[in-house]
């Protein structure tokens, strides 16, 4: 199971050419770029670990680079994602977001459903065990 989360969740990954082209992008609009990584890919899991401080006024899309594979080399069982931060007065949010390690093995979630009093339902998404 893959997990769908950023830009460009249902592509096959990107190559790190790729990779470097979207960052020249964003570069190329004035957004800052952060790299973050997890472990836990949960949907309402929106605090990704931050990897370094963002790169605000980035003009070395190498610079970004760098902290990408950086990232990658340290948390090689982790989800790692790109962000690029639009800070233009009226938008001041994430503008672009994708995925640019998986682990080896992603374990996906599963859908339970609960049934309750008066034909109440409640559903809610469990992470499955490796």
């Amino acid at each position: 199971m893959r997990i769908t989360q950023g830009t460009f969740s249902f592509l096959p990954d990107l190559s790190d050419q790729q990779i470097r082209r979207q960052i020249s992008y964003a570069v190329e609009r004035g957004w800052a770029i952060s790299v973050e990584h997890t472990d836990d890919p949960h949907p309402r899991n929106v605090y990704w670990e931050m990897w370094g401080h963002p790169l605000f006024d980035l003009r070395d899309v190498g610079e970004a680079m760098r902290q990408v594979q950086t990232c990658r080399a340290a948390h090689g069982s982790h989800y790692v994602k790109v962000n690029a931060f639009d800070s233009t007065r009226g938008w001041e949010t994430v503008r672009l977001s994708f995925l640019v390690q998986r682990p080896p093995v992603e374990p996906g979630f599963d859908l339970s459903r609960d049934e309750g009093e008066g034909r109440q339902v409640r559903y809610a998404l469990r992470t499955r065990t490796r």
